[in-house]
C-alpha cells in the first residue's frame, strides 16, 4: 500500500467547503489540474465522475461515500490498483476546521506502482487545497 495525506487549517465555513465539493462541474475553478469534468447525477455515493486533466486521458472516478458537510471518498481503478482519495472536514474548534485529503493506493503491485504514480497525482494538493479554501472564504 502507498499513502499520502495533506491537511490545511482554515476559518472557512464547512458548509462553504462542502458546497464547492458538491459542485463537481465547477471543480476546475479551484483545481488547475482539471480541464473538463462531468458527474452522472447528484453528488452522492454511487455517482460517476469523469475528470480530464490537461493534456491527458479522462479518469473515471466513483463516489464511494459522501456525508454532507463532513467527507467524501472517490475511487479510481487502474487494472489491479485501487486509488482511494478521502476528502474530509474536521472541526478543530474556535471557528476553525482542518481540511484533509488522503490517498491510499492498494492492490496487486501497489508497493511498486504507488511510489511511481502517487507523488505525481498528489503533487498539486497543497495548491489545490489553498485555492479551495480561498474560494470558500469569499
Amino acid at each position: 500500500m502507498w499513502e499520502y495525506e495533506h491537511s490545511i487549517e482554515t476559518t472557512a465555513a464547512p458548509e462553504a467547503i462542502w458546497r464547492l465539493w458538491a459542485d463537481v462541474e465547477n471543480w476546475g475553478t479551484w483545481n488547475a489540474e482539471i480541464e473538463k469534468i462531468e458527474i452522472s447525477g447528484p453528488f452522492e455515493a454511487g455517482a460517476r465522475i469523469t475528470m480530464t486533466p490537461p493534456g491527458d486521458d479522462p479518469v473515471e472516478l466513483r463516489v464511494a461515500e459522501a456525508v454532507e458537510g463532513e467527507l467524501f471518498v472517490d475511487e479510481a481503478r487502474f487494472g489491479d490498483l485501487l486509488l482511494r482519495t478521502l476528502h474530509r472536514i474536521d472541526r478543530v474548534g474556535q471557528g476553525r476546521v482542518r481540511v484533509v485529503y488522503r490517498m491510499e493506493i492498494t492492490g496487486t503491485g501497489a508497493d511498486e506502482a504507488g511510489p511511481q504514480i502517487g507523488p505525481g497525482i498528489t503533487a498539486d494538493w497543497p495548491d489545490t487545497m489553498a485555492a479551495l479554501i480561498e474560494l470558500a472564504r469569499r
